[in-house]
């Protein structure tokens, strides 16, 4: 499991790669929250291609996401989720509240 982040302009994308599970959702929120709290963004795009597979965890991760963003009064979007990844979030009805592209 990997995290890349690129930006600018407050403008943050973070893209993951490899297996979103227990263990990787702990090193994906770390980095999460030092990139938020570095850039103060307005705008956070995670980018989900790498991910191979996901649990339950990744759920977390998405609404920690979601969560650090509203305190901030940004804006989260989820971009090329697998279909994998996608039917775990779907199941939690995460695209309720969280825009996916």
């Amino acid at each position: 499991m990997s995290v890349t982040c690129t930006g600018e302009d407050r403008n943050l994308r973070l893209t993951v790669s490899g297996e979103v599970d227990h263990h990787g959702a702990r090193a994906i929120m770390q980095e999460l929250d030092r990139q938020v709290d570095a850039g103060l963004p307005r705008r956070l795009t995670l980018d989900l291609s790498g991910v191979t597979f996901m649990d339950s965890s990744g759920i977390a991760v998405l609404l920690r996401a979601y969560r650090r963003m509203a305190e901030l009064g940004g804006a989260l979007t989820v971009a090329n989720v697998p279909p994998q990844a996608l039917k775990v979030l779907r199941a939690a009805g995460l695209e309720r509240i969280i825009r996916f592209e």
